[in-house]
């Protein structure tokens, strides 16, 4: 006998909600078992879980995730979804320096707002002392 999850088994398991479980099915990412009213999930719904949640703590979008879980393929081997997960992975590392960049460039130009307003602070200061 394979072993099976309930719900709220997943849901302790991996520390996510029931809830976002439902969702993952909806989207058609999960697809347990019925026992009547009672879902009932796989090793293979856990593993699936487990990749969502690993692809969207790097960034991935559900689609990504998506399209890398139906690319694996154990009969023929995995290097498709490899090479895939791979390029994926070049193209988060680019957009990722590319926000570095930006809020780099966000930061000088705090830098210089702050450095104005010190400076229009300081002339308030010094045209009020000489009116007092």
């Amino acid at each position: 006998m394979s072993l099976t999850y309930s719900i709220s088994d997943l849901a302790r398991e991996l520390d996510i909600t029931t809830r976002a479980i439902r969702f993952y099915e909806e989207q058609e990412m999960l697809s347990p078992e019925r026992r009547g009213q009672e879902r009932v999930y796989s090793a293979k719904d856990l593993v699936t879980l487990k990749l969502i949640l690993r692809g969207k703590r790097i960034g991935f979008s559900l689609a990504e995730c998506k399209e890398l879980i139906e690319l694996y393929d154990p009969v023929h081997g995995n290097r498709k979804q490899l090479e895939t997960f791979m390029r994926k992975i070049a193209e988060r590392r680019l957009q990722l320096e590319q926000q570095l960049l930006d809020i780099q460039q966000m930061q000088l130009e705090l830098d210089t707002a702050e450095e104005r307003c010190l400076t229009a602070l300081a002339e308030t200061d010094r045209k009020q002392g000489i009116a007092s």
